[in-house]
Formats: structure tokens, C-alpha cells, sequence
């Protein structure tokens, strides 16, 4: 399989690298609770200045305050004055908001008197988060590495998707659900580290993958629900009749994914089977 998969890698021209990405976890809130894990600093990210230190694993409160900001240190509201801050945690610790950790850094923008909480975090590292909250951790490896790759391809295909809201995607369903370090699991990291940099293509475009808890036996055209023709979206029995339909049944179903790996299919066998005529490809630049 190592062999197949160069090949295919080896007929892709141009795949470009991607270093970041920028997921939504709260929009036009008043307020927001955050933390580090390691002692932290918050950066004015207009000037890049410090506004203030942060203590590890203690809780401090962000508010909207007009078009800028305040902070709740000790019981006592602290102006900052910009409307983009940076919240960072040393030593490559977490972050936190949402009662969740986060890898990578928080941002929070001030739009129109109300809360934007951004975590800007590294593609591979989203991908740990978004795995075990898109598919059961007890489930088959092969089908996680599956999950790993359509997910990633998804991600890239669609960057600035919310960029009207100062990301790319949001933490839910409705894009990919994402619970960032919080819902890391071993097995499931173990699979985002194996299929690292790789993504699905076609006519050397990286895809939309989308995917779907199960079809119910039958896999939809996306022309069949959403209308207008997408090439490696196509209808296939989906080996999930025991569950019935749950999602919209377009891509890759994941129960169905699952009942191919306990058959024997490995990651690469189970996504050419659910898109058509796709490829492999590993990105130029690791992430």
C-alpha cells in the first residue's frame, strides 16, 4: 500500500501547503471565559503589545466593552484597549475557553459590541480534535484513517468558508464538529499521524469530502439534494441499512465506513470506493 500510495502522489502536480487554520468556537457573544494551562500573556494583536500576563490554570473573563474590550482579573475589570486580542499560553501549552482546552491560540475580535472567540491552531492538530467527535473512538483504525483524510481534505477545500465571521470553519456539525484537545484520543491521534498530509483529489484539486453518518443503505448524488453536478460525489450502496439514514447521505458514509474496515478495507480501499475517480495526494510542505 506504501508503494500505491507514492505512486498515486507521484502523478499530483501541485497540491499547495497549508500551515494554519482558523476554527470559530463563539460568535456574537458578550462575554467569553478563558485560560492557559501554562502561565500565558494576552497581545494586543494591533500592536502586537502585551496587555497583560496570565496565571496558569486560573479563570479570567473577556467582555465586549462598546467596540473594545475589558478583562476580569481578581474580581476587578481591567480595559484593553483594541478590538483584537491574541491569547497565548508559554511552553506550547493549551488554551482554554468553552470548558475545553485548545491547542494552538485563542483570538478574540470585538465586532460591533459583541464577541468573536477564534482558535487559530495548526491543521494536523485540528485534526486530532475533530476525529473522536466525528466518529466513535472505539471504531476501527481503518475507518479513523479514513475519517482523518476526509476530514483533512474537507478542511483545505473549504478555508474562508465563514470568513464573513473572521474564520474558516466553525466547530460544528455544520462544517466538522471539533472539540479540540479536550476530545483527543490516542488511537484516533494515532490515525491523523499516519495519513499526515494526506487528501483526496481530483483533477489534481484537492475535494470537498463531504461525508455523512450513514445514507441508510444508499449513498446520494449531491445533484439528487443540493442540485448542480459534483463529479466524485456519487450514489453507492453504503453498507449502513442496519442504522437506517442519519445525515444528508452524500461522500463517505461513516457507519459504512466502519462495516468496510471490519471487512478488511483498508483507509485508501474505503475512500476510492464512497468518491469517484479521486487520487492521493500528501501535501508539498509538511504542516
Amino acid at each position: 500500500m506504501r508503494n500505491l500510495l507514492l505512486a498515486l502522489c507521484f502523478f499530483i502536480c501541485s497540491v499547495n501547503p497549508v500551515f494554519a487554520i482558523k476554527i470559530g468556537l463563539l460568535t456574537d457573544v458578550a462575554s467569553a471565559g478563558v485560560g492557559t494551562s501554562g502561565d500565558g500573556v494576552i497581545i494586543d494583536a494591533r500592536s502586537n503589545r502585551t496587555v497583560t500576563e496570565l496565571k496558569q490554570m486560573k479563570g479570567y473573563l473577556i467582555v465586549a466593552r462598546k467596540n473594545k474590550m475589558a478583562i476580569r482579573i481578581n474580581g476587578e475589570y481591567q480595559d484593553i484597549n483594541t478590538d483584537r486580542i491574541v491569547i497565548k499560553s508559554a511552553q506550547g501549552g493549551f488554551v482554554s475557553t468553552k470548558k475545553r482546552w485548545y491547542r494552538g491560540n485563542l483570538i478574540i475580535q470585538n465586532n460591533r459590541g459583541k464577541l468573536t472567540v477564534i482558535n487559530d491552531v495548526d491543521l494536523e492538530s485540528y485534526l486530532k480534535g475533530v476525529i473522536p467527535s466525528e466518529m466513535p473512538t472505539s471504531w476501527d483504525v481503518e475507518a479513523h484513517k479514513a475519517q482523518a483524510i476526509a476530514a483533512r481534505s474537507y478542511a483545505l477545500a473549504n478555508l474562508g468558508k465563514r470568513a464573513a465571521k473572521g474564520y474558516d470553519l466553525e466547530d460544528t456539525p455544520r462544517d466538522q464538529a471539533y472539540g479540540g484537545a479536550s476530545a483527543e484520543n490516542r488511537g484516533t491521534t494515532k490515525a491523523v499521524n499516519d495519513t499526515r498530509g494526506i487528501v483526496l483529489t481530483h483533477n489534481q484539486r484537492i475535494i470537498s469530502a463531504f461525508y455523512t453518518a450513514s445514507a441508510g443503505g444508499k449513498t446520494k448524488t449531491a445533484s439528487a439534494t443540493w442540485g448542480g453536478n459534483v463529479p466524485y460525489l456519487r450514489s453507492v450502496p453504503s453498507y449502513d441499512a442496519s442504522v437506517g439514514k442519519k445525515g444528508h447521505g452524500i461522500g463517505m458514509s461513516q457507519h459504512g465506513a466502519n462495516n468496510l474496515a471490519k471487512q478488511g478495507y483498508n483507509a485508501y480501499q474505503i475512500l476510492k470506493y464512497f468518491y469517484k475517480d479521486v487520487s492521493f495526494a500528501r501535501l508539498k510542505t509538511e504542516i
